[in-house]
């Protein structure tokens, strides 16, 4: 009996064979640190984010401009006209007179709109250039040196000083779902890293099920030929070598699907063989909600969305309501001089004054306006009501978030041990059945148990760092190194 063993023993060590990887290019082996690094570089997504992060620049940069000075130029050089036009005459007939004239005019302006008032105010000088081209050909130049104009609307909404409040809110927002975008790039990177882990590991466990079931096929031959074993169990382990076959090719074509999600996630080359590793530590870090919240209540693009969004609200309130009555001012004093000669035309100057006042009241709209201002006033409370929602639902997930964080240390704990507790059963099991002490069905279930073990923990690894970096996302805090998520986006937007 003892001689029949070893040679059993000797038979299962003999089917041992090296379980090498066919490579399919370049190799190149990957770190998750390495892998977030290339993606927040090249993938897709990154120049996603950074173009809407420029887009939100320039139009924040736009907005300040439009509180500054502008310094503009106008001109007609030349405009000339030849034809005839209506006349009155003294008596209240009209007669057709013909023009022959050219004429060019041009005017500089430095614009500045009026923020606290909402009104325009413009210090311009022009000249103004006519000749007559039949008859005399007489020129006749008109010069003003200097003119103040204000253009003031009354009474309607300033659209200049909601934009200084909303502006601000709006780019800080921007900014901050730069940031947000960053490491969500970072949870798509971690997603498609565990999936090829995952599948690398399912393909290596495949490959380890085919070689044991074809040693324990091999095994179970001669047993049955010693009598050792029933027909049923030899057919039992015949039929497990095919389906460790079979596990083989599905795995192997997922690997090389995922593989390629990856690569092309992280614009790689299409032949170059990836291999990732499994993170070998974890910080060891718990949180508290209440410091969570308050993290991401100060840094998420979130709270900055719920204040632009109520101010933007509370604009169409004001809108509504200054466009139940329009009055403009319009304002101007200045000089101006005409001459025929050039030089003599700023040297006779008169005093140029213009006032106007514009108004349209509404005396019978059969409520329109009123009613304009109703539908803004509802619209503002149904966007309050929304932003109650969404705020309380941004609480409540981010509770559940931080819980499941808390929670996965233990988890990936109790997998680890699982994991290695299932291996070393499997692998007691394999020499139990070789001495026949238990059934297949007992080797089988051993064998199963230990490939979900295996899954389970690197599900748990990827649970772990997925919930860690979403965290990440939502409070802009990295809390390994207890330090705000910044960056200096003047940098990163011109560079």
């Amino acid at each position: 009996m003892k001689r029949n063993l070893l040679i059993l023993f000797s038979l299962f060590i003999c089917c041992s064979k090296e379980v090498t990887a066919v490579p399919m290019g370049e190799t190149h082996t990957l770190t998750l640190e390495e892998a977030i690094m290339l993606a927040r570089v090249q993938s897709v997504d990154a120049a996603v984010a950074l173009n809407e992060l420029k887009t939100a620049y320039w139009e924040y940069r736009t907005f300040r401009a439009e509180l500054l000075p502008e310094v503009n130029f106008t001109a007609t050089l030349p405009s000339y006209q030849k034809g005839y036009t209506s006349y009155q005459q003294n008596d209240g007939s009209y007669t057709y007179v013909r023009n022959n004239y050219m004429q060019m005019n041009g005017q500089f302006s430095i614009d500045q709109n009026i923020w606290f008032t909402g009104g325009t105010l413009s210090l311009n000088t022009s000249l103004d250039f006519l000749r007559q081209m039949d008859g005399s050909s007489d020129n006749c130049f008109m010069s003003v040196p200097l003119a103040l104009t204000l253009n003031q609307p009354v009474f309607g909404v300033n659209q200049t000083k909601w934009n200084r409040r909303i502006e601000p809110v709006r780019y800080a927002e921007a900014k901050a779902a730069f940031l947000s975008a960053t490491e969500e790039v970072t949870m798509t990177t971690i997603n498609y890293f565990f999936n090829l882990l995952l599948a690398r590991e399912n393909v290596a466990i495949a490959k380890q099920n085919l070689e044991n079931a074809e040693k324990l096929y091999e095994v179970a031959k001669a047993k049955r030929r010693m009598g050792q074993i029933s027909e049923n169990d030899l057919l039992q382990l015949q039929l497990n070598v095919l389906d460790a076959r079979s596990a083989l090719t599905s795995n192997e074509s997922a690997l090389k699907s995922h593989m390629f999600t990856l690569r092309s996630f992280l614009a790689l080359g299409e032949y170059e063989e990836l291999i990732p590793q499994i993170p070998d530590s974890i910080p060891e870090i718990r949180l508290d909600y209440a410091d969570v919240l308050s993290k991401a209540l100060a840094n998420n693009s979130f709270a900055q969305n719920i204040r632009r969004r109520q101010l933007e609200a509370d604009y169409e309130v004001a809108k509504a309501k200054g466009n139940m009555r329009e009055i403009t001012l319009f304002a101007q004093v200045g000089f101006t001089g005409t001459d025929r000669r050039f030089d003599t035309a700023y040297r006779r100057l008169k005093d140029n004054q213009v006032v106007e006042i514009g108004f349209k009241i509404p005396i019978l709209d059969w409520g329109k306006r009123r009613g304009q201002v109703k539908v803004a006033q509802s619209n503002r409370e149904v966007t309050e009501s929304k932003l109650r929602q969404e705020t309380m639902n941004f609480n409540q997930n981010l509770f559940v978030l931080v819980e499941q964080f808390n929670n996965q240390q233990t988890q990936l704990h109790l997998a680890d041990e699982a994991d290695q507790i299932a291996r070393k059963r499997y692998h007691t099991n394999v020499e139990t059945f070789l001495i026949g002490k238990i059934s297949t069905l007992d080797l089988n279930d051993s064998q199963s148990q230990k490939d979900e073990a295996r899954r389970k923990h690197i599900n748990e690894l990827f649970y772990y760092w997925y919930y860690y970096y979403q965290l990440r996302s939502l409070t802009l805090w990295d809390f390994v190194a207890g330090t705000g998520i910044e960056a200096d986006f003047e940098k990163i937007v011109k560079h």
